[in-house]
């Protein structure tokens, strides 16, 4: 696997920006792994995933693979993955190797990872500090508390082992949340290509067909377009099972008159895409249906007027909650005043998420959504947002069959969902390529 040149410099420009925040805390050597292969069954592996942190900083999708920045009078990035294997490679496809590694990747050197735990114990003497990721998982800790153990007896030769042992987490998280040019890009091809398989469904749905049914076109459309997989497990949800948030599709029929609830993305070049869209099976929203969605749809854009530089990561969510509130009441979901319902958090029944999370690399993306807290045991304040972000804006009403509740609304469950970019003067929606206004999905399925 190679990479153009200018695709590269990404990867070496966030490998450098790491490498002078060690310097800054005193210097020391970084250790970050990809993820494990995992067996599926016997001997069918799942299709493999890399870890986000280690591409973020590398670029590198092969398993067995490590990544050691060292921060001192010379900094170094080196890159351990798996050497040249001719029979390997026969059943498994080619291998990089660390020849090549280091050029292709833009590291100051490659070795071949069995020479890991040979090379990696002298590298962390008398270093000051070293940081390790907190979710590496315990076999890295494991992994790295021998390399500290084989430092350590060194020390009858004068030699230490690092004094600190620091989390990388919070800065990489940090660098995450705010995009540069390169990914921005990639998300915007998965966007668009999401998009298309939303706008597919839209047009195959028929009342009679299965719940996989129309997971496959979603899924035909992503690879055919190039996605190298999904960004989650797909949402295909029809009548009551839009009610269940995280619903995968299943056998169920998709019934004449019945909403279908689709959450789906692809992943492309790692990046994911996050779009739901709520639709009529039969292609035309009925009086109730369409009650609900045109309040969704408004909560979304009362959301996406907050997500602009300089408001907090909350007034998205406030504003969306308010809208909704006030619908529920309007149509008798709820009753009592406006600020009595917010207050008591009644609405939570027929909403009961938040309107967004931040979107990456990561479906559910790292970065915290909070300040640093001003004083022990008070929650920080939201953080304010900045051009670059990637976030969803996602709000939902879902209405169980009850009692108390008109039953014109009983089993309907709607979820609008786009990808935003916070822009220098507002958002901008990157998801739009399938429409969200009733009228035009009405008129997009009779096509």
């Amino acid at each position: 696997m190679s990479l153009p040149a200018a695709d590269i410099s990404a990867f070496v420009a966030r490998r450098r920006r790491v490498l002078e925040w060690m310097q800054a805390q005193g210097g020391g050597v970084a250790v970050i792994a990809t993820a494990p292969q995992a067996l599926r069954n016997r001997d069918a592996d799942y299709p493999y995933r890399h870890d986000s942190d280690f591409y973020y900083l590398t670029g590198f999708i092969e398993p067995e693979a490590w990544l050691i920045l060292i921060a001192g009078a010379d900094t170094r990035a080196v890159l351990f993955c798996r050497a040249r294997n001719e029979a390997h490679e026969i059943w498994e496809g080619l291998r990089v190797g660390p020849e090549a590694a280091a050029q292709r990747f833009g590291m100051d050197d490659a070795h071949p990872v069995d020479s890991l735990d040979e090379l990696a114990p002298q590298w962390l003497l008398d270093q000051p500090n070293l940081w390790l990721s907190q979710t590496a998982g315990a076999a890295v800790g494991a992994r790295v508390q021998s390399w500290m153990q084989a430092a350590r007896e060194q020390g009858r030769f004068g030699a230490r082992p690092p004094a600190a042992l620091r989390d990388l987490n919070p800065l990489l998280a940090d660098m995450r949340v705010v995009k540069d040019a390169a990914e921005i890009a990639s998300m915007r091809r998965a966007a668009r290509i999401s998009a298309g398989a939303h706008a597919r469904a839209m047009r195959a749905v028929r009342p009679g067909m299965r719940e996989y049914e129309l997971e496959a076109e979603l899924l035909y459309e992503f690879r055919r377009h190039g996605a190298q997989g999904v960004a989650y497990n797909s949402i295909v949800a029809s009548g009551a099972n839009a009610c269940i948030l995280h619903y995968q599709a299943g056998d169920a029929e998709l019934g004449d008159g019945e909403l279908v609830l689709i959450d789906a993305g692809c992943e492309y070049d790692s990046y994911a895409s996050d779009i739901t869209r709520t639709f009529p099976v039969n292609g035309r929203f009925s009086g109730a249906q369409r009650a609900l969605y045109d309040l969704t749809a408004a909560a979304q854009q009362a959301a996406v007027a907050a997500t602009t530089p300089g408001h907090n990561w909350d007034d998205g969510h406030q504003a969306a909650l308010r809208v909704l509130a006030q619908g529920m009441l309007d149509e008798r979901l709820l009753r009592g005043s406006l600020d009595g319902v917010l207050e008591s958090g009644a609405y939570s029944r027929f909403y009961m998420h938040r309107t967004g999370h931040w979107l990456g690399l990561d479906v559910h993306d790292v970065g915290d959504y909070r300040e640093a807290p001003t004083s022990p045991g008070v929650p920080g304040p939201w953080r304010t947002l900045q051009p670059g972000m990637m976030l969803t804006i996602e709000p939902g009403i879902y209405v169980r069959r009850a009692d108390d509740v008109p039953a014109k609304f009983w089993d309907i469950g709607i979820r609008i969902e786009d990808d935003a970019l916070v822009t220098e003067t507002g958002c901008e929606l990157i998801t739009r390529g399938v429409p969200v206004d009733a009228r035009e999905i009405e008129a997009l399925m009779r096509e």
